[in-house]
Formats: structure tokens, sequence, C-alpha cells
């Protein structure tokens, strides 16, 4: 962290082309800023506050400014003394961040992880790789920030969001530095992308997993075009671009990658950089042939889901370009597990599965599907999922289509309906299922039960989908503590157990 005066973060919006004007009075220019944040529950002494928000208020101003707020950087203009006026907040706050921070994620070996499906599970993989390595040599564990859970050294959290906004983003890799840690993998949404959470920070890796329709809704991304072509801009501050030659529109990830940075390919293809030459399941795990330019080596995993190979490769990919070496990528592999992905829960007699995963768009149902296909085909497939409110309203058409065509039953819950009535998140879900029957259930751990004690059949296999490990629900704009899906799904297979015991 960098102590520098409010005239130098002014200079800094003006030089980029953000400041509108200001009216910081003579005798504050010269005052060093100690504090920067959006959030009030953080205002110190000499903070510099950011109003942002769709929700923000005046009183958020008022507090902060009667609470250690020297000044505030706004888009909007309030009339308050010591106001910053710029363009664009959201432009401006990785521009403040940097500052603040004294750029910090150029001091730490950084991994950005972007695309449709995979993400999550590609940095765990990776983190559970680097772990292994840094404790063999005497380093800390890396640093994460992801979907699941977000550590720096110094935070350790239940994460609500795939990226934080810039001010935030930025605190990780300075607690990270701070702490002595080295390393920092991060998901990458195509929201941060777009809206510029992640901009000046130059990643020693980004890696495009796939590419899918996602997100698409009048709050996040217009059409398919918007999304695809924020989450490219992942290459435009990179050193290595890391892509994945079997994903629908390859040939354009590496198109706008090439001239920009290196590229190192992976997939099926031999003329990829790192290749993967065959798969085999064997004794509950994948076994794969890997062909890399340092090392030629049968790899294993043992997460279930076939899809998992390629995240594998991934991984496999970026410790390449990192130097790590093969011993630390096979073993961390091998042991790797992802909270709240493909976690299996068997009853007793083994005629009821229930498979709880975080999958929750369009490519995410149609790998499950297909894995539940391989290696439960005598099961009747029940589906039990939702959709977030507010947001990514194509999902309900697609994961309702996906679990029309693959399920036997279908149980619609709540997940995250936030500020929009489960109701008519259900109905837009259940619109779209033709032909499987259906319940409508808000409450998960009701939806749940329905799926283990009332679908009928000799065995079957139950699909909890969108929540993992979570431990919150979003309900209007608080999160409520909630049970995990894992949580509720050992509670009724003991409960069943028990029953059956007992009969």
């Amino acid at each position: 962290m960098k102590s520098l005066k409010i005239s130098d973060y002014i200079k800094a919006l003006d030089n980029n082309g953000l400041l509108v004007s200001h009216s910081v009075s003579d005798n504050l220019l010269e005052e060093k800023i100690k504090c920067l944040t959006y959030d009030t529950r953080e205002i110190t002494s000499n903070a510099l506050f950011v109003c942002k928000g769709a929700h923000f208020r005046d009183e958020y101003l008022d507090f902060a400014l009667n609470n250690g707020a020297l000044c505030y950087v706004t888009q909007k203009e309030y009339g308050r003394n010591n106001e910053i006026l710029v363009s664009d907040i959201r432009k401006a706050m990785p521009i403040l961040a940097v500052l603040f921070f004294d750029n910090a994620p150029a001091k730490l070996v950084s991994v950005g992880i972007t695309g449709t499906k995979g993400k999550s599970t590609v940095t765990y993989y990776i983190r559970a790789i680097l772990d292994l390595y840094l404790k063999a040599v005497n380093k800390p564990s890396c640093a994460v920030i992801s979907s699941i859970d977000t550590y720096d050294g110094v935070i350790n959290i239940e994460s609500h969001i795939t990226t934080p906004e810039a001010i935030e983003f930025y605190r990780h890799f300075d607690n990270a530095y701070n702490s002595n840690i080295s390393h920092l993998v991060t998901e990458v949404s195509s929201q941060a992308l777009k809206y510029d959470r992640v901009s000046g920070v130059n990643f020693d890796v980004a890696l495009f997993t796939n590419i899918g329709t996602d997100h698409i809704s009048p709050v996040e991304h217009a059409d398919f075009e918007d999304y695809f072509s924020s989450k490219l801009k992942i290459f435009d501050s990179c050193k290595t671009a890391c892509i994945n030659t079997d994903a629908d529109f390859a040939d354009r990830m590496l198109e706008y990658a090439e001239g920009k940075c290196n590229v190192v390919t992976f997939g099926s293809h031999e003329s990829d950089t790192i290749y993967c030459k065959s798969i085999e399941k064997r004794d509950n795990a994948f076994y794969f042939d890997v062909k890399t330019p340092d090392y030629e080596k049968e790899m294993c995993i043992t997460m279930p889901g076939i899809f998992n190979v390629s995240n594998a490769l991934a991984a496999i990919a970026v410790c390449h370009i990192l130097g790590i070496p093969e011993e630390y990528v096979s073993a961390g592999l091998l042991n790797a597990r992802v909270s709240g992905r493909m976690q299996v829960y068997k009853s007793n007699d083994e005629k009821i599965v229930i498979i709880v995963d975080y999958a929750h768009n369009k490519m995410s149902f149609n790998a499950l599907y297909n894995t539940v296909g391989i290696e439960y085909p005598d099961y009747k497939v029940v589906s039990v999922f939702g959709c977030p409110g507010c947001k990514a309203h194509l999902r309900r058409v697609d994961l309702a289509e996906e679990a029309d065509a693959n399920s036997d039953y279908i149980v619609i819950t709540e997940e995250d309906s936030g500020e929009e009535p489960f109701e008519s998140i259900a109905n837009d879900i259940a619109a779209n299922i033709k032909n499987c029957p259906y319940s409508k259930i808000e409450d998960r751990g009701q939806a749940i039960r329905n799926a283990v004690f009332d679908f009928k059949a000799d065995k079957k296999v139950i699909l909890f989908t969108g929540k993992g490990e979570e431990t919150r629900l979003k309900r209007g704009l608080v999160y409520e503590d909630c049970p995990t899906d894992a949580q509720l799904s050992i509670d009724l297979l003991n409960e069943y157990d028990s029953l059956i015991t007992a009969n």
C-alpha cells in the first residue's frame, strides 16, 4: 500500500481522460489517503470514498463524509464539498486501486481464468498443484479468488461473486503480497472484463477454457457477441494466452490473442502444445496420456465426470507455462478436490445416488447429463435446480430444455432469487418443459426431499445443482444462511438408510 496525496489521484484520473471536474479545497490536495473504499463499513480517517452501485443512496455519502472521508469520487454530481467528478466510475476504480495498492498485481505471479464452464474446477486444480510445489520450496500456499471462496493470506471467506470490484480485487493482491504469497489464481468473469474490474492487471497466464451461451440478459450481456467479446478482453493484458483448441470458436480466440501475447494451446490435437492422446476410465478414476514439450506421462484424476479431463489438461498447460515440475502436476491432480463440484453421495443399497454440482448453464448441464448417461445407464434421472433472479434469463430456457430432454422427473427450486419472486422464475423455467413431469418447490430442502422420497424408481440418480457447498441464499438484497446442498443430501440419505434398515 502506498500513501499518496489526493492530488496524485486527481492527476491520475485526469491523465486517463476520466476527470470531469473537482471541488477539492487547496488545503486538502496535499493530504495523504489512507483508506480507499466504496463500503461505508470500511471508512476510516483520511479516506477516499467511491460512490457506486445501483442501490447507492445519498445517506451513504453523508455517512462517509461525516466519518473520515476527506473527499469522494463519483459519476453523479452530489454537490457536497470536495467532490471528484468522473465520466465513468467503473473505469476510475482500477486507476485509483493501482495507485493506492502500489500496483500489487505486478508483484505476484498471476493466473486469470475465464470461460463458460470449468473456471472453478481449473482454478482448484491449479491451486492443488501449486500448493504442493510451493510447500516443497518453503513458500506459503497460493492465493485464490473464485466463485467458491477467496483466500489472500489475510481474508479467507466464502464468495458471493466470481470476480469482485476493482478495489477489492487489488486489495486481495496487496494482502497476498504482504503475506509473502508468490502466486495468485483467479476466476475472471465476463462481467469483470466488460466493466473493467481487472483493468490494469497484466496476468502472467490468461486461460480461456471454452465458450457457450450464458449471462444473456438486459442487466448482463445483450447477446452472445457481447458476452464472447467481453471474455476475449482477458487477452488484452497478459504475458501468455492459454487456449483450448477443442472449444467452440477456438479459431477466434487464437486470432484475437495472436500478436498480443505468447500463445500456448491444449486439447486433443497433435498440433497442440499440450496434447491429450487417450482417456480411459479404470477403478472410478480417469487415466489419460499427456504429451507436453517437457514430458510424456499418464495422468490420473479421481474427481467424477469425464469432462474434468479437459479441466485437468488446462491446469497442466498453465503449470507448463509456469515451469512447475511434472511430479507436482501429477500429484496435485490426483489429490485435487473442488468444493461443491461433482460430489457423489449414495444410499447404502446404492439405489439412490445424489450428485451435488454447481452446474448452472447449458454447457455444464449438457456435460453433466453426458457423464450420468455413461456412469449410471440403468438409473432414472431426477433434476433439482433453479435459476437466479433478475439475470441470465436465457438459462431459464436452456436449463429447462436440457433437463426436459434428459430427465425422468424435475423439481424446480430456488437459487438466489434475489429481488425477483421465485414464482416468476419457476414459471419461466416451467414454460420450457414440454414432456417431463415436474414440481415447483421453493425451499431447497423440501425440493431434494421430494426427489428422494416422492419420485418412485428402482434406482435413481438425483442431480442437485446450482449451489454446491454454498452456505447462503440471496433473498431480496440480503444473503440468508442455509444448509449446503451437500449437507441436505447427506441428511436425507441417512434418513432413507434408517427407514430401509427399520423395514
